[in-house]
Formats: C-alpha cells, sequence, structure tokens
C-alpha cells in the first residue's frame, strides 16, 4: 500500500471534490435577519446558498470585521428529519465543547479548526427558533480545508480512518449522562431485520415474488444480525459515543497538509458501538462503484482501501479499543453492509417512502449492491481479520 500519509499529491485528487459551491441566487430565507440573533462581532455584509448536503439548508454568511471578511456557517435543522433538533444540538454542543476542551489543554495547533465551534445566540444558546419553529445554528467557517466526495486512493481511506478515530477517540472521556437518542434504534440490526421481515408478510405493494434470491440472502444470514448487540448486552464490548454518518465527505481535509482536520455534520452524534461507524467506513468507502450500480460484477471491496482505512482507524483509536472490540472490526464491514441492504430492500417492500428514487427499482437496485458487497467481504474477511490483528 502506498501514499497513506496523503505526502504527495496527484491530478486525481482534484476530482470529485465537493467544494463549496454558493448559489448566486436569491435565498428563501432571510440570511442577514437570521444570523442577526447570534453573537458575531462585525457588520454583516453578505450571505448564499451553499450546495453541500441533502437534509438541512445551509448558507455561508460573510461579515466584515476590522477590514477582514469573516465567514461563517449558517443551517437551518430540517425538523422533519431530525424531531428532536434540541437533543441534536445538544448532543453536538456536549461532543464539540468537550473535544476543544482537551484539544486546547493538549496544546495542538489549530485546535479551533480541528472541532466544529458552535457560536451561540445572544442569550447563550445553541440554537435559534424562527417564528415557523424552524432551528437555526451557527458555526466558525474552517478555511483552508475542503471535503472529497469519494475514495479513490488509499490516502483519503486512510485519513477517513484517522479523522473518525481521532473523533471517537476525544469523545471517548466525555462525562455526564448519555447523550439524547435522536434517532432511536438507528444502528439496531436486529429491528432492521424484524422491520424488514414484517414489510415481506405484508407485502403492501405486491413485490415480494420478484425478491425473493435478496430476501433468502438476508435470511441466510440473519445470525449476524445478533453478533455485535449479544458482545453489548454481556458487556464484552461497550457503548461508546460514535459519528453514525462516517463517509469521506464528512471529513474536512487541509488543502496544504492533504490531511483530515475535522469531523463535520455531527447531526447523528449519540450513542452506540464503534463498530458501526468503521463498518460504514468500509462499506461506503471501499467498492469503487456507486451505491445504485446495476452491474454489481463493479462491485467489489479493495483490500488496499480497507488496509488504509484499518491503519488510519486504529493509528488514533487503538489506544482506547479493547481487544474485543478490535477482534470484531473487519465484522462490522459485512455487518453494516448488510444492514444498509436491508433498509434499502425494506424500503422497496413498502412503496420507496424513505429514500428517494429516481427510477421504479432505484432501492432495488441499491440492495443488490450491498448484497454484492457483502459478498466480497465474506470471500476477503479472513485476510481482513488477519489485517487488523497486525496492525
Amino acid at each position: 500500500m502506498q501514499n497513506v500519509t496523503g505526502a504527495t499529491t496527484s491530478l486525481s485528487r482534484k476530482r470529485k471534490i465537493n467544494e463549496l459551491k454558493f448559489i448566486h441566487m436569491p435565498s428563501k430565507h432571510d440570511i442577514e435577519e437570521i444570523i442577526s440573533h447570534f453573537s458575531i462581532y462585525g457588520s454583516y455584509q453578505e450571505g448564499h446558498p451553499m450546495r453541500s448536503g441533502h437534509i438541512n439548508d445551509t448558507y455561508v454568511a460573510v461579515f466584515g470585521q476590522a477590514g477582514i471578511r469573516v465567514r461563517y456557517i449558517l443551517q437551518r435543522i430540517n425538523h422533519h428529519v431530525f424531531r428532536d433538533p434540541a437533543g441534536v444540538m445538544e448532543n453536538i454542543r456536549r461532543v464539540t465543547s468537550h473535544a476543544a476542551q482537551h484539544l486546547v489543554a493538549l496544546k495542538v495547533q489549530d485546535a479551533s479548526r480541528r472541532v466544529l465551534t458552535i457560536v451561540p445566540t445572544h442569550d447563550g444558546r445553541a440554537f435559534w427558533t424562527d417564528a415557523d419553529d424552524n432551528c437555526w445554528r451557527c458555526y466558525l467557517f474552517i478555511e483552508g480545508a475542503r471535503s472529497y466526495g469519494f475514495v479513490e486512493e488509499d490516502w483519503q481511506a486512510f485519513e477517513a480512518g484517522k479523522a473518525f478515530g481521532e473523533f471517537q477517540r476525544l469523545a471517548a472521556s466525555l462525562p455526564g449522562p448519555r447523550l439524547h437518542e435522536t434517532i432511536p434504534n438507528f444502528h439496531n440490526t436486529r429491528s432492521r431485520f424484524d422491520r424488514l421481515r414484517e414489510a415481506v408478510e405484508a407485502d403492501v405493494q405486491g413485490r415480494v415474488r420478484e425478491v425473493r434470491a435478496e430476501w433468502n440472502f438476508v435470511r441466510e444470514r440473519e445470525a449476524l444480525v445478533d453478533v455485535l448487540l449479544d458482545l453489548q448486552k454481556s458487556g464484552d464490548i461497550p457503548e461508546r459515543i460514535t459519528h453514525n454518518d462516517t463517509k469521506l465527505n464528512n471529513v474536512l481535509i487541509d488543502d496544504s497538509l492533504q490531511t483530515g482536520i475535522c469531523v463535520i455534520d455531527l447531526d447523528t452524534v449519540m450513542n452506540g458501538l464503534v463498530h458501526y461507524d468503521f463498518g460504514d467506513l468500509v462499506r461506503s468507502s471501499t467498492s469503487p462503484a456507486a451505491e445504485d450500480e446495476k452491474d454489481v460484477s463493479k462491485v467489489y471491496m479493495r483490500m488496499d482501501m480497507f488496509e488504509a482505512l484499518a491503519r488510519g482507524y486504529l493509528s488514533t483509536a487503538k489506544g482506547f479499543l479493547n481487544e474485543a472490540e478490535i477482534e470484531h472490526l473487519a465484522f462490522a464491514g459485512k455487518l453494516i453492509t448488510l444492514e444498509t441492504g436491508i433498509r434499502f430492500l425494506t424500503d422497496y417492500l413498502k412503496g420507496d417512502v424513505y429514500f428517494k428514487i429516481s427510477r421504479p427499482e432505484h432501492n432495488l437496485d441499491r440492495c443488490r449492491t450491498q448484497w454484492a458487497l457483502v459478498r466480497s467481504i465474506e470471500e476477503q474477511e479472513a485476510a481482513m481479520q488477519k489485517l487488523v490483528r497486525a496492525v
């Protein structure tokens, strides 16, 4: 494996980058009025919608401060998806504040670029609610960094793994009560399997006949869904704080150093198992094919990408993980891929009511890519396990 440290650059790194794209068109919200409720020094100059993300409305607001243009991120939390926005923001506030205090205590350089910083409202709250019950939040804009849309090279996988491992490490020492469970049973694979079985039995769209092979595939692997849950119940693996949306585009990478500096998009931060985060990294980063690729022969797990992920993740997380957690990291990729396929298949049987689709069998195609990736992981699982043990 080469270039996992990000020490070199290449033209392919310039492709598929999630640039901060500003849309110079009238906003559907009054940015100047909304951001006036936050404690920001200086004079408002301009604001633009930002083409980033699929759930929340995001804007960049520019202020003049002593002759310097300073940017801020302003977001409207989608309360139809996150029905407890106050709980979401309490989770984010606790985790980011704790991480920032830890980084400052360690005298980490550029600590304010390594964790999201909430800009409070004038009355000290983490969000502001408008007359229409929209919840708004504001962050410092992290300059000199960007996110990449897809893992094309192993250095990107390494940096993603390292960044999420560091995020978990900083959050592991958070004191106090559990975080709010803003999305109940989000990674409870047993619950996901049971919902699929109910959808098969109900067959409200009359689609079960055409997915017998897909249903049989997951039934044959039902025993997998309880493995981590049983280990958690027995106390062999502990509950920790997890990100729950571990994709490369949720890591800001420094433009100059080409290293991951900050994990973003913290709406799904909750208590969970570290395997949920690592497993989703494997699922989302190791296949060269799109999640909805129709030709499943193009779907497979790239061992070089898995190695980069594992090395990056364990370089920051190994110090706080126990033996049982490490022993099940390779398994986690298979489990979370299976779980995601279960979700796609369930939605297809229910009539495509959750995931957005662009063609009639879109969710079924997504399910089939997950099954192809599960098969590829199964074929390489012994080598994956050997690699993790050796890191």
